[in-house]
This record gives structure tokens, C-alpha cells and sequence, in this order.
């Protein structure tokens, strides 16, 4: 009994100081307008940003699921099916052959500015000022470079392996800046605490420091795979529009993106163009699902 009442007073408790610092938030508004005006934009721009988010999935599964039919996911392409089966396949593979490249270059890349690199450095400036650029050059101009160095001067033709190629220029400036933001974001504490254990210094970066900031490692790694699944510009001129598993990475194929974007431009299957980026959706979702769980788990562990 008494601690059912002790439960009681303790809600109770809670819901008076909730309401106080409501009331003392209303009247830190009404002493300084601005910060009222700014915390109202605030919200409208967030509010505003999931209305759109809400209204962009309603809007593609309405117009897709219908669609969704069984000759879609048929195992071969053809002019009737339009089959996104060979174009899923391919997505997979580019997807996998990326980050396998582009992670490690990016992370190892990020150790260095970070555990290593001196600060005031030049090279140090002189690499993130070349990451900041990389990021911002249009995806276009990745696929022209692409077809003149992979296609053309290499002599890869239109394949897998050159798209990739091209991805892995594309983000690992992203993968590289994320996982520095979360390696600064790890306290120096934790380093100290492990120096002063006597574990060295690439034990301490290995145990302490990467455990620690790998949620934000996946999260560049999750943005990494959105633009390499949504991307077509680049790939249309690297990897080709052929709408088949190649027998293996010097082989041209498609992706779901470029799938999507060449159905929507014959402009004859519209219908299984709305299904395809069903699936992408779909696809980016489960990714960004299992993403977070590992990162749950590899941070409780």
C-alpha cells in the first residue's frame, strides 16, 4: 500500500514539474519574442519535413502496389514483364562491391585524421578541403569521368565493376566525413582511461574508440547506400542499361534505379516504373532496419 502510494506522489510529482516548466518555457517566450518566433519555425519546419516525408511514401505505394505483380519479379527480362528481378540482382551487387571498397578507405581514412594527424596540419586541410569538394561535384560528371577513365582508358567497357568504380569515388568523401564527426565525438576520457590501462595506442582506437562511435559510422554507411541504390546519372554511363545478371563483375546491368529510369523514359510501362520505386523504398527501408539493429547490438556488446 505505501508504495503504491509512494508511486502515486512520485507521478504526481513528475506531472507538476512538467507543467511548471511549461509554464516557465511560455514565459521565457513572452520575455523574449524572438526565441518564441524561432522555436515556432522550428516546428513548423519539422512538422513541414515529415508531412513531406508521409505524403512522398503514401503517394509512391498507392500508385505502385497495385502493380506489384508476379511476372515482375519473374527470373528473366523480357519486353513484356518488364521483370525488376535481373535489375534487383544488380543493385545487390553494386551495393555490396561499393562498400566493401569504399568503407574501409573511408573509416582507415578517418582514423588517420583523427587518431594520427597532428592538428594545424596541412595534409590534414588539404584532404578535407578535397572532401568537401568531391561532395559537392553533380553526379553527372562522375559518370563522364567514369566512361573516360574505367570504360575507356582502363578498357573495363560497360560494366558492374566500373559503375562501382565510380560509386565508390562518389561517396566515400561521405563515408570519410561521417566516421571522422563520430570518431571526435567519442570522449578523450575514454581514450585516457585505456592509455592508462597500458593498452596502446592501435588496441585502444580497435576496443574503445570504434565500438564506440560505430552508430555513426553506419550512419554515413546508410546514406552511402541510398545514393548508391538511388543513383542513375553516374551508372548510365558506366554500367550500361542491359537488363540481365551478367556472369560476373565485367559484365554490364542494370539497377533498380536505372530500371525505374528507362521504363519511365520509353514511357510504356509507367505502371511497373510506379512499382519499381515501390521497391526501392521498400529495399532502402529493410536496409536502414538492419542497419540500425547492428549498431544497437554492436553498441550494447
Amino acid at each position: 500500500m505505501l508504495t503504491n502510494t509512494a508511486a502515486a506522489d512520485a507521478e504526481v510529482s513528475t506531472e507538476k514539474r512538467n507543467e511548471l516548466s511549461f509554464i516557465d518555457q511560455i514565459r521565457s517566450y513572452a520575455r523574449h519574442p524572438g526565441s518564441g518566433i524561432l522555436a515556432a519555425l522550428t516546428g513548423l519546419a519539422a512538422a513541414a519535413t515529415f508531412a513531406m516525408l508521409l505524403f512522398l511514401i503514401v503517394y509512391i505505394l498507392v500508385k505502385g502496389i497495385p502493380y506489384l505483380t508476379p511476372s515482375l519479379f519473374s527470373l528473366e527480362y523480357t519486353s513484356e514483364n518488364v521483370s525488376l528481378m535481373p535489375s534487383l540482382v544488380n543493385t545487390l551487387i553494386m551495393t555490396v562491391v561499393s562498400l566493401v571498397i569504399a568503407a574501409p578507405l573511408g573509416i582507415f581514412a578517418a582514423i588517420f585524421l583523427v587518431e594520427y594527424a597532428g592538428k594545424g596540419n596541412k595534409l590534414v586541410g588539404l584532404i578535407r578541403i578535397t572532401a568537401e569538394t568531391l561532395s559537392g561535384i553533380p553526379s553527372i560528371v562522375y559518370g563522364l569521368f567514369g566512361m573516360l577513365f574505367f570504360v575507356t582508358t582502363l578498357k573495363w567497357g560497360m560494366s558492374l565493376l566500373a559503375g562501382a568504380c565510380t560509386l565508390v569515388i562518389m561517396v566515400l568523401p561521405l563515408i570519410m566525413r561521417t566516421s571522422e564527426e563520430a570518431l571526435k565525438a567519442v570522449p578523450d576520457s575514454y581514450r585516457e582511461a585505456s592509455f592508462g590501462l597500458g593498452a596502446g595506442k592501435l588496441r585502444t582506437i580497435f576496443t574503445i574508440v570504434l565500438p564506440s562511435a560505430v552508430p555513426g559510422i553506419l550512419a554515413g554507411i546508410i546514406l552511402a547506400i541510398g545514393r548508391i541504390i538511388g543513383e542513375t546519372a553516374a551508372l548510365l554511363y558506366t554500367a550500361g542499361t542491359v537488363a540481365a545478371v551478367p556472369e560476373n563483375l565485367m559484365g554490364s546491368g542494370r539497377t533498380l534505379a536505372l530500371h525505374m529510369y528507362v521504363l519511365s523514359s520509353e514511357g510504356l510501362h509507367m505502371n511497373q516504373a510506379s512499382a519499381t520505386a515501390v521497391v526501392i523504398m521498400i529495399f532502402v527501408l529493410i536496409i536502414n532496419g538492419l542497419s540500425g539493429m547492428a549498431a544497437k547490438r554492436i553498441a550494447k556488446g
